[in-house]
């Protein structure tokens, strides 16, 4: 018989430093990924704000640029994308089917009464769409005004 001593009813250090290890770590901790409520993907969004624009980066690789869809209503600015892909094989002894079908919308409130809606840009290039939102020119920060003394 063999005896192994434990630690108020704990599990031998070896064990714990094991599942501590692997059990502990981020693999299971889903919240960190880029998940919606839904339990489907989100692609990356990086906003930047520069004196005369907005820029907007969105990672979607693998897509094309007619597979978005990009709509500003009042201040509300939408992206969403639906791909969908199916490929049949067969021959006389089989057939096989695959499809999927993928699907997101990211939408963003922007200030009101800054942005020139009629000069927004968007083009997509090596996975990133690519958004240049243009402030109107009231907009802009302007450098001191010096005020001559009388």
């Amino acid at each position: 018989m063999n005896l192994i001593k434990r630690n108020g009813g704990q599990v031998p250090a070896l064990h714990r430093l094991f599942f501590d290890d692997i059990f502990g770590r981020d693999f299971f901790n889903w919240e960190n990924n880029n998940f919606s409520t839904t339990s489907t993907t989100l692609p990356s969004v990086n906003i930047k704000e520069t004196a005369d624009n907005y820029e907007v980066e969105v990672a979607a690789p693998g897509m094309d640029k007619n597979d978005f869809k990009i709509t500003l209503d009042a201040n509300q600015l939408t992206i969403s994308s639906v791909k969908e892909n199916e490929k049949t094989t067969g021959n006389e002894n089989y057939s096989r089917r695959e499809f999927s079908y993928q699907s997101f919308q990211r939408s963003f409130e922007l200030p009101k009464n800054v942005v020139d809606e009629d000069k927004i840009i968007a083009r997509y290039e090596n996975g990133l769409l690519l958004l240049s939102i243009p402030k109107r020119e009231e907009a802009k920060p302007r450098p001191p005004r010096m005020i001559e003394i009388s």
